[in-house]
């Protein structure tokens, strides 16, 4: 039987895996992070060590660091993607441990922002609206709702806290007032305060079979206890009694009482809105019970007007 030694040397030819490793081990040492790494812990490591850790030394220099060589979290070519190899000493060896990189960091940032905000029912286009992108240059009113806006940013800055009234937008069909209101809710969560945004119409359809499974309490508390509530197209629903007394009234009420911030879009100003919310389904007038919701209104949200021609026709 021939040794397992000389097999070796007919399949390889040993001058050529020489080379070869040397070549590799003179691209290893040409690296700056490994040239750095090297002087950096040169009391603990000599040409011994280097040849035993060359595998690791070689995982570290063909990996991209600082998203030199990914485009982006998805296209990240190291080993665990969005994590990058950094040079460390591991009993008496060189070993990697692995870092977040810029693009995870970002992502993983992202990703933290978009859990600040909870949506109900709303748009994916608005939800990804932001503040930098609302067109200011053809409506004055759009300028007066910019800076309503940051007046209300303003005062968490120098409050540390929120204000206790948000922002009642009301004007015509197509205007943006859902737009501005998603914009609002993003720079929200870059600044860490959680938002609950919600399409009125649909949440008090689902209110109604909520009585059915039981959910109707534990849904109106997650609305209610928001840190900021966003209430869009409030008064394109048809309102009835229950819904105005009993879910919108209970939520309104505590926000109040509580201090908590609300924003609002209508197609209603407040004249409007009350003479909507007089009248039930059933035809029943009820002056006072709409007086009373009006009045939670605007305790805890400030009226101004969205002017401008309807952008959906544009």
């Amino acid at each position: 039987m021939e040794r397992i030694g000389n097999a070796m040397k007919r399949v390889f030819n040993a001058s050529d895996l020489t080379a070869r490793y040397e070549q590799l081990r003179n691209e290893v040492m040409e690296s700056p992070g490994v040239q750095q790494f090297i002087t950096d812990h040169s009391n603990e490591i000599d040409r011994t060590i280097v040849n035993k850790s060359l595998g690791k030394l070689y995982e570290y220099t063909t990996a991209s660091h600082h998203c030199d060589k990914c485009p982006n979290i998805e296209g990240c070519v190291n080993v665990m993607k969005g994590f990058e190899p950094k040079l460390v000493m591991s009993q008496g060896y060189i070993d990697l441990d692995y870092i977040k990189c810029p693009n995870k960091l970002v992502d993983d940032e992202r990703r933290n922002i978009s859990g600040m905000i909870d949506s109900m029912y709303m748009p994916k286009d608005v939800m990804e609206a932001r503040l930098n992108n609302v067109d200011l240059e053809h409506d004055k009113s759009r300028i007066i709702v910019a800076e309503a806006a940051a007046q209300f940013f303003s005062e968490i800055s120098e409050k540390g806290k929120l204000p206790e009234r948000g922002l009642y937008i009301h004007g015509p069909f197509g205007t943006g007032k859902s737009f501005i209101l998603g914009a609002i809710a993003n720079e929200l969560a870059n600044l860490r305060i959680r938002t609950v945004v919600v399409y009125l119409p649909e949440f008090l359809r689902e209110m109604k079979q909520s009585i059915q499974n039981q959910t109707l309490n534990e849904k109106i508390d997650f609305v209610k206890k928001a840190e900021v509530l966003m209430l869009d197209d409030f008064g394109a629903e048809s309102m009835s009694a229950w819904a105005r007394d009993e879910v919108i009234g209970t939520i309104l009420q505590y926000r109040m009482a509580e201090k908590l911030p609300t924003f609002f879009t209508s197609n209603f100003n407040y004249d409007e809105l009350q003479h909507h919310l007089t009248y039930t389904q059933r035809g029943e007038q009820e002056e006072v019970k709409a007086a009373r919701i009006m009045e939670r209104i605007k305790t805890v949200a400030k009226p101004i007007q969205l002017k401008g021609k309807n952008r959906r026709e544009m």
